[in-house]
């Protein structure tokens, strides 16, 4: 507490506005948004690994979360304030923190996964500057965010030789999906069936087994994903530049359509576990399955415009 006292103390208005804007670029959205473009438009191996470092990472830090159980600092510190406009992302458990593992995978991913020294070296900044945003708004401690920095680059190292190795190899990477598979049913299986004390409280255990479903059906979808990929679609990432813009444009709007309609409909069907699972599962349908049926007619389109 003594480092973000420090903080504190050095806050100013335009500090304040600075790191609110930094400390986004580590949310989940984004971290969605550019995993697709990857995968949909410029490389969809370098999409997988992306992707899998991120949902690993996120089961990780779900299950260290429910395990420790640690407050946010203004509720160790009650005399501790922090940047108000940060206080309604701040949800759940404090440790580990969720923004700084999400920003690891992501732009670490893309650091590790890229020839190009200044996309190393600003791979790296981001995560730093994000951790460090963390601290600055007070929501999260030092130990909150090396935690997540420490597994966030440690699942893109390892992760990295895997799933290049796997991707052209079937059945390793149906293992790899396999073993991710049980991490996050383990997961699911810990929030809703470990006898948490008392104390424990109710709003951030209902976040935690939510988020346990998403996790499991997303990993799920990736089950059906990945052989639909190598055994029927075999996708190719190219096309002309403004047919990328408009299959990118439409992909995420079809996804924010299914992530947006059906939400009061089938939490009112399956109740609010069980049907964020389903939803989540027809997302990764929709990006990894449906969408991509549509890209040889983009990709067309652009050889029809080279032609003429």
């Amino acid at each position: 507490m003594d480092f973000l006292r420090w903080l504190e103390q050095l806050r100013t208005p335009f500090g304040d506005v600075l790191m609110s804007l930094v400390t986004h670029l580590g949310e989940e959205t984004l971290f969605m948004v550019v995993a697709l473009v990857f995968f949909w438009c410029v490389d969809k191996k370098r999409g997988y690994y992306l992707l899998f470092s991120g949902f690993t990472g996120t089961v990780c830090i779900q299950f260290l979360k429910m395990i420790f159980r640690i407050p946010r600092p203004w509720v160790l510190d009650p005399n501790f304030t922090i940047v108000e406009s940060a206080r309604a992302e701040a949800t759940g458990y404090s440790f580990p923190s969720g923004h700084t593992q999400c920003a690891t995978d992501l732009y670490g991913g893309m650091a590790r996964s890229s020839k190009k020294r200044a996309m190393q070296i600003g791979g790296v900044v981001l995560c730093l500057l994000i951790a460090l945003s963390r601290m600055y708004l007070g929501v999260h401690t030092p130990l909150d965010v090396l935690v997540s920095l420490a597994i966030g680059a440690a699942l893109v190292l390892i992760l990295y030789p895997v799933i290049y190795r796997c991707y052209e190899r079937p059945k390793y990477m149906y293992l790899t999906i396999g073993i991710i598979l049980l991490l996050t049913l383990a997961n699911l299986l810990f929030v809703m069936l470990y006898p948490f004390p008392a104390d424990v409280d109710a709003v951030n255990l209902a976040d935690a087994q939510e988020n346990a479903f998403k996790l499991f059906f997303i990993i799920l979808g990736m089950c059906i994903l990945y052989p639909a990929d190598v055994n029927f679609l075999k996708f190719d990432t190219k096309a002309v530049w403004w047919a990328q813009l408009i299959k990118l444009a439409g992909g995420i709007a079809l996804i924010l359509v299914v992530r947006l309609l059906l939400k009061t409909p089938l939490n009112a069907l399956f109740g609010v576990n069980l049907g964020s699972g389903i939803r989540y599962f027809l997302i990764v349908i929709v990006a990894g399955v449906l969408w991509p049926m549509t890209f040889n007619f983009w990709a067309r389109l652009g050889k029809k415009e080279q032609t003429v």
